[in-house]
């Protein structure tokens, strides 16, 4: 009995230590977030914005985002914060988006414009391929493990 006591509170530990590690290591990783002042330099700039909301429905207390997102001629700017994860994508969508079954059932439609790779503020160039204009929807995805995380209507 004692032998399977140590056994499970090692393993338990064990599962603890590599969550903690799933959720701090790109926080650990992240490069330096633009300041305020880069952002509203950018949102400047913007022909469109949009609001990241925590309250989506697919969004719950690990997988959310809350701020003003802008997107101009070159760039897609970000003032506010995102639940912090590993791979997350930023994609733009002609349809908007609040579950992971939307997403993947309009993926197809979709183009994705960059990495975001900061949870407090982000700037994410944007490829000359790509016209916003043909999308109305700007999407922050987990792409590793298949997470929705927040979107935001931006016309």
């Amino acid at each position: 009995m004692k032998k399977l006591i140590l056994v499970l509170s090692h393993l338990f530990a064990l599962g603890l230590g590599f969550a903690l590690g799933v959720y701090m290591l790109p926080i650990l990783i992240a490069p330096p977030a633009p300041s305020a002042a880069e952002v509203a330099a950018q949102a400047a700039l913007a022909r469109y914005t949009g609001k990241f909301r925590r309250d989506l429905k697919d969004s719950d207390a690990l997988h959310w985002g809350e701020g003003t997102v802008t997107i101009g001629a070159k760039q897609v700017a970000f003032e506010g914060e995102l639940a912090p994860g590993p791979d997350y994508k930023l994609y733009f969508s002609p349809q908007f988006v609040e579950t992971e079954a939307d997403f993947h059932r309009l993926k197809s439609g979709m183009v994705r414009v960059g990495e975001v790779k900061t949870f407090r503020n982000f700037l994410v160039p944007l490829p000359d391929s790509v016209d916003p204009s043909r999308y109305n929807t700007v999407i922050v995805w987990c792409e590793t493990f298949g997470q929705f995380i927040t979107a935001a209507q931006y016309r």
